[in-house]
């Protein structure tokens, strides 16, 4: 979890040194002093912050989820918001979550909201699409990728990942279209320390981000993986990284940075593929 630490910082005026006045004649030449010294320091603006990009639609109805919930075959929610109850996880990251969704392979899940908390949100058990699903408050992880070749998340948003949003554990591509995030650690994370590793592509176009935000993609290059960009919006931070790349490994451990910023081999994108709002 990333921690902002905030620092309050104390400004002292100037001292008088001495000032040989009594009674109102005192009173008065301090009371012009004060007011002097509040014209010639105003109260500093207020920092604005980004605004948002994820517009979660309004939810149709609610359900709350005690266990997962497995789809075999395209399902459409309709707008309805599921909150994952007791039995799911409390939303944080603990990796012993349970999943609101189990997507099979093959199937198509979308117009769903994941209320908070997000428990480990989606799991796709092989080939699948995300369309239009929207999480309101990330638990563990959005949605975890595995067992497949090709995967899609078509629209949809993510908001308050406290490390990534879209694990992509499996082999193949994941096609990440019209999607948006806020407040988030890393978008989207080739996983850098599973005990199965393969190379892996994400394609991500016309995706939006909003600050807070660390990374947008991480892949690791000693696996062969790309991260391909186009038209990506940055709103509120030009020091987000668009993409990390790592040393990965099939041990658990942590993997190491290798650089960031687009190489021609594994970061794919011109500064054209990249906008700033």
């Amino acid at each position: 979890m990333r921690t902002v630490h905030r620092h309050r910082t104390t400004r002292r005026g100037r001292g008088l040194a001495a000032v040989f006045l009594t009674g109102a004649l005192a009173t008065t030449g301090l009371t012009a002093l004060a007011q002097t010294a509040a014209a010639e320091s105003p109260a500093p603006a207020a920092e604005a912050s980004p605004a948002s990009v994820v517009e979660i639609p309004t939810a149709t109805a609610d359900e709350v989820v005690e266990e997962t919930i497995e789809i075999t075959e395209d399902f459409d929610g309709g707008g309805t918001r599921y909150i994952p109850g007791d039995g799911l996880g409390g939303g944080d990251q603990d990796e012993d979550q349970e999943a609101v969704f189990e997507v099979s392979d093959g199937a198509t899940l979308s117009n769903v909201i994941i209320g908070s908390p997000g428990a480990d949100g989606i799991h796709c058990e092989g080939d699948c699409t995300l369309e239009n699903v929207y999480w309101e408050d990330v638990g563990e992880d959005a949605a975890t990728f595995r067992n497949g070749s090709t995967y899609n998340v078509v629209g949809g948003g993510a908001v308050g990942a406290d490390d990534k949003v879209l694990q992509f554990n499996g082999g193949g591509t994941l096609n990440i279209s019209g999607f948006a995030a806020e407040d988030f650690g890393t978008m989207v994370r080739s996983c850098g320390n599973c005990s199965s590793m393969s190379e892996r592509t994400i394609v991500l176009d016309g995706v939006t981000v909003t600050a807070p935000g660390d990374t947008i993609a991480g892949i690791n290059e000693n696996y062969g993986d790309t991260a391909t960009f186009s038209n990506i919006t940055i709103v509120g931070d030009d020091e987000m990284t668009v993409c990390q790349r790592y040393i990965g490994n099939d041990e658990g451990d942590e993997p190491e940075e290798s650089g960031s910023g687009p190489d021609g081999t594994h970061c794919l994108y011109d500064e054209s593929d990249i906008s700033y709002q």
